[in-house]
């Protein structure tokens, strides 16, 4: 958490704030927030002055193109969100980094957690830091092209669809909501998944994510997520799988169950996915 619907809704309401706008002053507050460079400063050298062409999303990367050879890099980890504010108003405790446009408002980057990043990185920077596959809303592979990369995989379907290399964008959620749509489980074999399943998996994964940006996105503690507005995302009500152990699946009864596949909790019906 955040995942694709969190980072995208972020982006949209973030966008009006910095496109087009130059940033006139940069501030980062927690060395654990420029952890991607050496030198904590170069956020600071690299943002400043700089002015932000306009705001890109891949997977669960925000990427603000800069008017250089230059790419903003933003990931809320497990508690980042952002705030838009004028100078003097109050701050948020955990506000780690702060950057203010030269239409004077104030971008605040919040993370109790601190799993979250900012940076600037060059290009070759962004290759090697960012190595991504396609995103899962946008360029989504076709089904046969799914299938050829999960053939010969030896990895439960589950952790592929958390690998980000071939798909960016699903999380831990929405990945037990994909299964559960395509009713597959979540501990079959990559290799074991036929065409046909593979494209029932493709088939679902769109529609989940947009219900889930549709919503603002999905959040489920006190740090969970909240948009830059300060809204919570309202799709945690709509979840069929993901956090509701011992409850009735929605379509046939039977008890959700947890297990845990690669240190992550995974919840299916035992009954629907096969």
């Amino acid at each position: 958490m955040p995942e694709l619907p969190e980072v995208e809704t972020t982006r949209r309401l973030l966008a009006p704030a910095v496109e087009g706008r130059t940033m006139l002053e940069v501030e980062v507050r927690h060395p654990r927030t420029a952890r991607r460079h050496l030198n904590p400063n170069d956020v600071v050298d690299r943002l400043t002055g700089r002015l932000v062409l306009r705001l890109d999303r891949l997977g669960k990367f925000i990427l603000g193109e800069l008017d250089s050879d230059l790419t903003w890099v933003v990931h809320l980890g497990m508690s980042g969100r952002f705030d838009i504010a004028r100078p003097g108003e109050a701050e948020e405790k955990h506000t780690h980094f702060v950057a203010r446009t030269d239409a004077g408002a104030e971008v605040r980057f919040i993370d109790p957690r601190t799993f979250g990043f900012v940076a600037v990185f060059t290009p070759a920077e962004l290759a090697s830091e960012l190595r991504l596959g396609r995103d899962a809303l946008v360029d989504l592979p076709r089904s046969p092209q799914l299938h050829a990369r999960l053939s010969g995989r030896k990895a439960p379907i589950k952790s592929l669809l958390l690998d980000q290399r071939l798909v960016a964008g699903l999380g831990n959620i929405y990945a037990d909501e994909v299964l559960f749509r395509a009713g597959v489980r979540p501990t079959r074999l990559g290799a074991e998944v036929s065409p046909a399943e593979v494209a029932k998996l493709r088939r679902a994964i769109g529609p989940i994510l947009k219900a889930g940006i549709a919503a603002g996105g999905t959040s489920l503690s006190t740090f969970g997520y909240r948009s830059p507005e300060g809204r919570t995302g309202e799709y945690r009500g709509r979840l069929h799988a993901y956090g509701r152990e011992g409850e009735p699946c929605h379509r046939c009864g039977t008890p959700i169950e947890r297990i845990v596949i690669g240190g992550r909790s995974s919840f299916y019906c035992p009954e629907c996915q096969t």
